[in-house]
């Protein structure tokens, strides 16, 4: 398998709406473009993946299970629409966590890049040509320790966000009359 270029996508802001420790399929609200930034991907042949902090684990709110449940629950809902992500990654880890196997300073909570480290151990990732989707400053702070461009998104539509020239060139797109 071949390398290609990854969008990292942030869970809660950029795709769903962000209500709080989300963690059952009945809470979970799509952003608006989200589920046709996440087709354009698979459309054009890049990694989807979903990189997310969840210390409502840490903090006992919910199980590490019903996060891998969502995830498998939101993965149905793309698939029914002809999308789906490859892979989510998540980080039930906190510092001040209530829960002891998850209360510790880890690497892999953003803007940590474990991550990401585990995608391209497990995937064949084109990191240079690879980015991160967050809402958050820890988010651009994770890409750029990773080595990605990090994109802001600050609302509106997701799907913009793959409009822009310059994010194509990154993604190693051709500049042909298609842009």
């Amino acid at each position: 398998m071949e390398n290609k270029p990854a969008v990292f996508f942030d869970r809660d802001g950029v795709l769903n709406k962000d209500i709080g420790y989300l963690h059952k399929i009945e809470d979970f609200s799509w952003l608006d473009g989200a589920v046709e930034a996440i087709k354009y991907c698979n459309d054009h042949g890049y990694w989807a993946f979903v990189v997310t902090n969840q210390s409502g684990i840490a903090r006992g709110y919910y199980t590490e299970a019903d996060v891998q449940l969502l995830h498998k629950e939101v993965n149905a809902l793309l698939r029914a629409k002809g999308a789906h992500v490859d892979a989510f990654f998540y980080c039930p880890h906190h510092p001040q966590g209530i829960i002891e196997l998850y209360r510790k300073k880890c690497s892999c909570r953003k803007p940590g890049t474990e991550m990401i480290r585990q995608a391209a151990q497990s995937y064949p990732i084109d990191m240079k040509h690879s980015l991160l989707i967050g809402d958050k400053e820890s988010d651009m702070q994770c890409a750029e320790k990773a080595g990605l461009l990090g994109v802001r998104f600050n609302g509106g539509n997701l799907k913009d966000i793959f409009d822009c020239p310059e994010l194509k060139i990154h993604l190693g797109e051709n500049n042909d009359s298609t842009f």
